[in-house]
C-alpha cells in the first residue's frame, strides 16, 4: 500500500491516523505541492483531481481522504469503525460532508491562510471556524463520538485532524469544552498518531 500525501496536510494526516489506528503499513510518498508534482501526468494517473491525498491499494487507485477513510473502514477495518445499519451510515455521511464543507471552509482554511500565507479572507474563514465548534460542541454535550455510537468511527477520524489544529488558524478549540474532551477522547485511542507538527 501507498499513500501519496504532504506531512503538514490535515487531510492526508487523517489518513495516516487511521491507517495507524487500524496497524496498517502504507509507504508515505510526499507529493511536492510547490512544484506542482500534484498536477503532473505521474501523480494524475493515481488520482485524476491532482491532489492529495491518494492511495494505491495493489490496482487500486484513490483520491480524497474521505473517500480513502470509507474504502480502508470497509476493506480492513472492524465493523465498528463503519457499521453498515443505514441510520449510521446516514449519521457517518454527514460527518463526512462536515468535514469536507464546515470544517474545511473553517478552520482549515483560517490554517492554510494563516500559516502557509494561502489566500483568502481570514476573519470570515475564523468566523466559520467558531460556529463549526460550536455546533460541535453542542453535538458531543449529548453524545461520546459524532456518529452517535459507543465507538469510534471514520466521522471522528474525518472531523478530529482541523479540529485539533484550529489554534493554527487562530480558532482556540479549548473555548468548546465539549470539544476538548472528545479532542482528549480520539488521542487516547490505542495506536494514536500525534498530529504534524510545522
Amino acid at each position: 500500500m501507498k499513500l501519496h500525501d504532504v506531512p503538514l496536510s490535515g487531510n492526508s494526516y487523517k489518513v495516516r491516523l487511521f491507517l495507524n489506528l487500524l496497524g496498517l503499513q502504507a509507504e508515505q510518498i510526499n507529493v511536492d505541492l510547490r512544484s506542482g508534482e500534484q498536477k503532473r501526468p505521474a501523480f494524475l494517473a493515481i488520482n485524476p483531481r491532482g491532489q492529495v491525498p491518494a492511495l494505491e491499494d495493489g490496482d487500486y487507485r484513490l483520491g480524497d481522504s474521505q473517500a480513502i477513510l470509507v474504502y480502508l473502514a470497509r476493506r480492513y477495518a472492524p465493523s465498528y469503525w463503519y457499521p453498515l445499519d443505514a441510520e449510521t451510515q446516514g449519521r457517518i455521511a454527514h460527518w463526512l460532508s462536515f468535514a469536507a464543507n464546515e470544517i474545511q471552509h473553517g478552520v482549515a482554511s483560517a490554517r492554510i491562510i494563516q500559516v502557509f500565507k494561502g489566500p483568502g479572507d481570514l476573519a470570515s474563514a475564523q468566523s466559520k471556524g467558531r460556529q463549526s465548534l460550536e455546533l460541535l460542541d453542542g453535538v458531543l454535550r449529548e453524545q461520546t463520538w459524532l456518529a452517535a455510537t459507543n465507538e469510534p468511527t471514520i466521522a471522528d477520524v474525518a472531523v478530529y485532524p482541523y479540529v485539533a489544529l484550529a489554534g493554527e488558524g487562530g480558532v482556540d478549540p479549548s473555548a468548546y469544552p465539549w470539544v476538548q474532551t472528545w479532542l482528549d477522547r480520539v488521542r487516547a485511542l490505542p495506536r494514536y498518531l500525534p498530529l504534524p507538527v510545522l
